[in-house]
């Protein structure tokens, strides 16, 4: 491990961060932007209006990650210098979880007063400050000392990032064991920065002072020992008023233990004599006070268990709370993170265990079932949503409490975090908006399916669709039982209940394609894509979705044999939407038609440009070959060419398209505006039809997997009512996402 960390720091380049532009610098007009003489008229808008640095600079998003080395977790003082990489990781988390800009200091402080002042002056640099690995008690006084300073946030990590996560997991410990926290007796192993800081935080979100038990290596802390100068002034405050005595003395009775010191202090007799059902937060590193397995063995009843390790269920990690903190504070321009933004971040947290948590990260944690309970009281630090749960919880808090120095409408900040992580979420919410705006009735044919199911409990909760769920109804409300969903499905049965109608429906489509009605009852009552499809066909659901548990063609088929293409289409097809940082792009066709004819291109085109529309995008088309216009000519080429020259010539096309060309021409400016002046594109396209189905398959694909881009589809255009085949092994989040463009599709057949 040691060596494969070495190799992993030292490589080129060394360490694990590196600046990068954010603006053109290509030419020389961008430079003198950038820098002199374009620099002065920014310079003087600040000079005027200190608070302009926001709008000009990058003091809104940056944060400065300062330490003096003196207390490293697990290596203790080990200098300013030995810290940097600590400090550059810090970084890269920040990044990696909530898009802040960092730059690490490492101070050469040993004097409090020195390192204060250092900081206090680069004031200006920064929108926020992470104190980071300073050792108590000096670590209280700085804090406190630059809070008073400074009108930007300051915020010492290792005091309150352990406080804020454990009080989340509190919160839902406490729920899960019906305690209450007015009432709870806490014993706490460590009287250190952490320590003291978590334990002023349980009080903060109702734990009674009196009830807090307090040791250090010495015992407990006592009011004697307060009185005989013994404790600092930071932990004296929870000196109490008792006979002296040890850790083991202070576990008896206690409904919580907090374990903030060295790994091993605690057996499990210690465990037996707390109170009943006890909650044993064990987060010393990496060997906890306690195992795991020890401390849930020690005892018959439900001993709820954290650690601060990651092996182990309910890690208390400081990643779920810095970063999703300083993105609400930077984001409303806080002066300070008090006391109420802590609470909310808490809250947030331990709501959001309580919710369905992503197929993502249930693969990520070795695809072990995570549902709210004694093994899950706190989501997990690679679960996307605690960005859009907790930073705008501390932005509200922010604004309420007056922390902060400007308001934001909170509906439209999540959309702005959601776009932080990557254009296909910026892409995706224009479609869900539109789609809450009239939610439509969706048949899901593999109701059954235990992701359906919870797919269908996410449209309902955030209202972009009325999911009809299509299957055994007994097995269906079995498996929302199972998964703990506070939802009350549409089911449909096709085999108990009276659907002659929709026999005598598709006997009637297909009794001239050789199938007869008692092949028309039997499809019927057996198979859930023939009766999804006719229940669209025939007005009973407005859309459908399927495939999910089927091969793609054998999805396709019913809908296409039942409900067929649109009036003004003849042939359907599958796109898919590829994002990339700065970027989207639709890609067909990818699933659908084989060797299309120039008929088919020109329909697929005019297709995509249409659903391109309905992620608010203006379609810009190119019909690409291994030909640059006519460069080469042959039977392959002239189809791409012709389709394009039909679609140019049609008053009825509202939107630029050309080709034949090769790919690199459509997507580079360069290129297509350099070299091919006459183009009707004047901008890089953002359609791309491929020649037949193999070349647009292989090209989305790898697209996607070298080209870094999030694909979203197949979504399926050209049919006369709104259906989409899913891929074998979607997430939860892919079906709601095509549940949102299927409603979308079904509005767009209203008007």
């Amino acid at each position: 491990m040691d060596e494969d960390a070495l190799e992993y720091h030292r490589r080129e380049p060394p360490g694990k961060i590196e600046i990068e532009t954010t603006k053109p610098t290509n030419t020389q007009r961008d430079l003198s932007l950038a820098y002199s003489p374009g620099v002065a008229a920014p310079c003087r808008e600040i000079d005027a209006d200190a608070d302009a640095a926001y709008q000009y600079t990058t003091k809104s998003n940056l944060v400065g990650v300062v330490s003096n080395g003196s207390a490293v977790l697990g290596l203790g003082d080990i200098g300013a210098q030995a810290s940097k990489p600590v400090m550059e990781g810090k970084g890269v988390l920040f990044k990696r979880f909530a898009d802040i800009d960092v730059f690490d200091i490492e101070l050469d402080h040993d004097d409090p007063d020195a390192f204060v002042e250092s900081v206090a002056a680069m004031e200006p640099t920064f929108g926020g400050i992470n104190l980071e690995d300073i050792k108590a008690p000096e670590c209280f006084a700085i804090e406190e000392r630059l809070r008073e300073r400074l009108s930007i946030p300051v915020f010492h990590d290792d005091q309150h990032g352990t406080a804020i996560i454990s009080g989340a997991a509190l919160l839902n410990a406490v729920e899960i064991s019906g305690k209450d926290l007015a009432d709870l007796e806490v014993t706490f192993a460590g009287a250190g920065a952490a320590a003291v800081a978590t334990a002023r935080f349980y009080v903060s979100l109702g734990v009674n002072r009196e009830n807090i038990t307090m040791c250090d290596i010495d015992g407990i802390l006592t009011t004697a020992r307060a009185e005989a100068g013994d404790l600092d002034p930071y932990n004296r405050m929870f000196a109490q008023d008792r006979p002296e005595g040890d850790l083991t003395d202070a576990m008896v009775g206690a409904d919580v233990f907090v374990g903030l010191s060295a790994g091993g202090i605690v057996d499990q007799e210690m465990v037996r004599s707390m109170a009943d059902d006890p909650i044993v937060f064990a987060m010393a590193n990496p060997e906890p006070e306690i195992g795991y397995e020890a401390a849930k063995a020690a005892r018959d009843d439900t001993v709820i268990m954290a650690t601060g390790r990651s092996d182990y269920p309910n890690q208390v990690n400081n990643v779920l709370g810095f970063p999703f903190i300083f993105r609400g504070a930077l984001d409303v321009r806080a002066t300070e993170i008090n006391e109420e933004m802590k609470v909310a971040a808490a809250t947030a947290l331990a709501d959001l265990a309580k919710q369905d948590v992503p197929d993502a990260v249930v693969k990520a944690y070795g695809d072990e079932p995570l549902q709210f309970g004694p093994d899950y009281i706190i989501p997990k630090p690679l679960d996307a949503r605690v960005l859009f749960e907790v930073a705008p919880a501390v932005a509200r808090a922010a604004v309420e409490s007056g922390a902060a120095r400007v308001d934001l409408d909170l509906e439209a900040y999540v959309e702005r975090l959601e776009a932080r992580l990557g254009k296909s979420r910026e892409m995706m919410r224009v479609v869900l908006n539109k789609a809450k705006s009239n939610p439509k009735r969706i048949a899901l044919a593999e109701g059954t399916d235990e992701t359906i199911v919870r797919a269908a409990s996410q449209m309902v909760d955030r209202g972009i669709a009325e999911p009809i769920l299509i299957g055994d109804e007994a097995a269906i409300h079995e498996t929302v039982a199972a998964l703990g969903l506070e939802f009350d499905p549409d089911v449909v049965d096709p085999a108990s209940g009276d659907y002659e109608a929709y026999v005598d429906h598709l006997y009637e489509r297909r009794r001239r394609n050789g199938i007869t009605r008692r092949e028309a009852d039997a499809m019927i009552r057996d198979d859930t894509n023939y009766f999804g499809s006719v229940m669209v066909d025939q007005g009973d659901a407005d859309a459908m979705l399927t495939g999910l548990t089927n091969h793609y063609p054998s999805a396709l088929r019913p809908p296409l044999q039942v409900i067929g293409t649109a009036d003004d289409a003849d042939y359907a097809a599958g796109v898919y939407m590829l994002t990339f940082k700065n970027r989207v792009v639709f890609v067909a066709d990818a699933t659908v038609n084989q060797a299309p004819d120039e008929d088919v291109l020109a329909e697929v085109t005019r297709h995509t440009a249409e659903l391109a529309r309905r992620f608010d995008v203006e379609p810009r088309a190119a019909l690409l070959s291994y030909s640059d216009f006519g460069s080469v000519d042959n039977e392959g080429t002239r189809k791409p060419r012709e389709a394009a020259r039909r679609l140019r010539e049609d008053p009825a096309i509202d939107f630029p398209v050309d080709g034949e060309m090769q790919a690199d021409t459509a997507v580079v400016e360069e290129m297509l505006t350099g070299t091919y002046e006459f183009a009707d594109l004047e901008q890089p396209a953002n359609v791309l039809v491929f020649p037949n189905l193999e070349a647009g398959n292989i090209g989305y694909k790898l697209l996607q997997r070298l080209g870094g881009a999030e694909a979203i589809g197949p979504m399926l255009v050209g049919m006369d009512r709104p259906v989409h085949v899913l891929q074998r092994g979607d997430e939860v989040k892919d079906i709601v996402n095509l549940a949102a463009v299927a409603t979308v599709d079904a509005q767009s057949d209203d008007s």
